[in-house]
């Protein structure tokens, strides 16, 4: 399993300040579902930053996302470890496949796969 991605969630309903806070460094739009927008840089599109209202299928926000390979073998790694599981892995109807668990210092991660 390889790590792909990871970027930060920040909760907020100020979409429109942020987009025009971190547009002045550049960010573009590059996902708006309602309740989470993630921006980006043009020139590097894995620098990325999400603002999330409230998630739409958990119980929680997650603080980090992190975009695997392999979302299952990530799973079962967290299960054998005894980590706790937030969220269960589960495919969303935006395309991906999370599940989330809670990081030692009570921080919760989104760890993710795209479909």
């Amino acid at each position: 399993m390889s790590v792909r991605r990871v970027m930060p969630v920040v909760q907020s309903e100020k979409e429109r300040e942020n987009r025009e806070f971190y547009g002045l460094l550049g960010f573009e739009e590059v996902m708006n579902h309602g309740w989470i927008v993630t921006l980006a840089s043009p020139d590097n599109p894995g620098a990325q930053l999400s603002f999330m209202t409230a998630d739409k299928t958990a119980p929680v926000c997650p603080e980090v996302s992190i975009e695997v390979d392999d979302v299952d073998a990530a799973y079962a790694e967290f299960l054998a470890s005894g980590a706790e599981i937030v969220h269960p892995l589960q495919d969303e109807e935006w395309g991906v496949r999370r599940f989330f668990v809670r990081d030692p210092n009570g921080r919760v991660v989104n760890v993710l796969s795209h479909r």
